[in-house]
């Protein structure tokens, strides 16, 4: 298997490009970044899309909230204080005298306006679908500067939950998607041009600290060793994301525990995948190791579950199920003899440059399945169509799929993660377990240790009994930085990339 997996990483091109175009500096302090995919589009409901999230998450849109990379805890950012009034309101001061981009106030009004807009089912919100499922949500401004939330279930993680909502403008159309996002953060947006370019510059007037970059320009190019040279060459400034293999140059590539899990998302509604040992024989058709060194990190750790370590309610008792394969043809054997259609061909869906080498990461497992006596497909898809087949409504005449997936929780604590993926209701399960739907609807509700446990059993519970997934790895991040700059990529660079921490040596 190991020399499969070399085969499956040499495919990878590594070759530096004999042409690339030249993005001068019109200021010593502008900077370039090279990113690996195009954001699809930029509204501010889509910031939690890495891609869209690395532009202009804490660049042009701000949220009331933010989480301090350095210890995990909860920080002022529009809003400067909360309290909790009772189990079900809590209470925002906002910050005085801040102004969007067009000039109009940022006060209660327009958090409110926020927030109606995340919640509006005409758009596709992935804020919404992601973190606010399940929960009703008002907002009731008491003044300028102070506005009441009031949920229909206690929500004693809402201030960290308004770490994910981000201001916006009462000028954003309210029903349909935006290409101009109008935010309150240290940059406007001065130009896109779609295939080629999205510059943004600073603002004369931000509430805040100035920043030290003047102007950045994002670029995009699929392959991580075109985006590591041009690093290297100074036509870029940054790359926040390389591949191992890429990652040679100690003096100018940082490694950084991300926030990240990868997972196949197993479609468990499907024949055969509906069958649970079949679910099972997956995982031990999955050699993990084998590709640790290989296609992944040396680094990367090995996951049961979809939180990372350090996240409230993750469950260090779980262990990665073993590689097996002579157990996984037992399972498939076993299913077989019961009249599962274990024959019928299964359709792995990959994205490219989901993360570094995952079109390798998908053909190694294809290859792995298919040794143990799966029929497996491999499909790979661009991000527009991925995030199609990532929410719900799936489609009533799907094959039965194995999704290529990562997913980042840098919020600290499970619910970001839980309800979405795994809940019956949730916008990205595709199971339906009415105790496991217990569990979480309890947790989320509860506080301290309590909450703790819950979420805890019912990763458990995810695990052992309903087997949704191949937990594969918990990520590490490769960031390539120019020689010139002061920055040092974080456990947040995943999926965003404030310039306010990007300076000059």
């Amino acid at each position: 298997m190991r020399k499969l997996l070399k085969l499956c990483l040499g495919a990878v091109v590594i070759a530096a490009p004999s042409i690339l175009p030249s993005y001068a500096w019109s200021a010593p302090t502008d900077i370039t970044v090279v990113l690996e995919t195009q954001p699809d589009q930029l509204d501010p409901c889509q910031s939690s899309k890495s891609q869209v999230g690395k532009v202009i998450k804490q660049n042009v849109v701000e949220t009331l909230t933010e989480i301090n990379p350095k210890n995990g805890q909860i920080k002022p950012r529009l809003a400067t204080e909360w309290k909790q009034v009772d189990d079900l309101t809590w209470r925002f001061k906002l910050r005085h005298g801040v102004k969007f981009h067009d000039g109009t106030p940022f006060n209660a009004v327009a958090v409110k306006y926020s927030l109606e807009r995340t919640l509006d089912k005409s758009i596709d919100c992935e804020i919404r679908v992601k973190y606010f499922g399940g929960m009703t949500i008002t907002a009731t401004p008491i003044s300028d500067d102070e506005i009441e939330f009031k949920t229909n279930t206690p929500q004693p993680i809402l201030p960290t939950l308004m770490g994910t909502v981000v201001a916006m403008s009462t000028a954003t159309p309210m029903g349909k998607i935006t290409r101009e996002p109008i935010g309150t953060g240290p940059y406007k947006l001065a130009q896109w041009v779609p295939g080629e370019r999205i510059v943004l510059e600073r603002t004369n007037d931000y509430w805040g600290d100035k920043p030290k970059v003047t102007k950045a320009t994002y670029i995009w190019r699929s392959e991580s060793a075109v985006r590591a040279a041009m690093v290297a060459s100074g036509e870029a400034d940054i790359s926040p994301n390389i591949a191992v293999q890429d990652a040679t140059d100690p003096s100018i590539d940082f490694s950084f525990l991300n926030s990240e899990t990868s997972r196949l998302r197993i479609d468990a509604a499907i024949p055969p995948l509906n069958d649970l040992r079949v679910r099972l024989a997956l995982n031990y058709a999955t050699d993990r190791e084998g590709m640790k060194g290989t296609i992944f990190s040396k680094q990367v750790i090995a996951s049961a579950q979809h939180v990372v370590p350090g996240i409230n309610g993750h469950n260090p008792d779980l262990k990665p199920y073993p590689y097996d394969p002579a157990k996984a043809k037992a399972l498939l054997k076993e299913a077989k003899a019961a009249g599962t259609p274990i024959d019928r061909e299964i359709v792995l869906v990959g994205r490219y440059n989901l993360y570094p080498n995952s079109e390798e990461s998908v053909q190694a497992l294809q290859a792995m399945y298919e040794a143990v006596g799966l029929k497996v497909k491999l499909r790979m898809t661009e991000s527009a169509e991925w995030y199609k087949l990532l929410f719900k409504p799936f489609a009533e005449n799907r094959q039965p799929t194995l999704f290529q997936e990562q997913h980042d929780n840098n919020n600290g604590d499970a619910v970001f993660t839980i309800y979405v993926k795994y809940h019956s209701q949730g916008g990205q399960s595709t199971i339906s377990d009415p105790e496991l739907d217990k569990l979480i609807d309890e947790a989320g509700k509860s506080t301290g240790e309590k909450r703790t446990k819950l979420y805890q059993e019912a990763f458990k519970r995810i695990h052992e009994v309903d087997v949704p997934d191949v937990s594969l790895f918990h990520m590490v991040g490769f960031t390539r930085v120019n020689k010139r700059l002061d920055f040092r990529p974080s456990i947040a660079t995943n999926s965003e990339l404030q310039l306010s921490t990007v300076g000059f040596k």
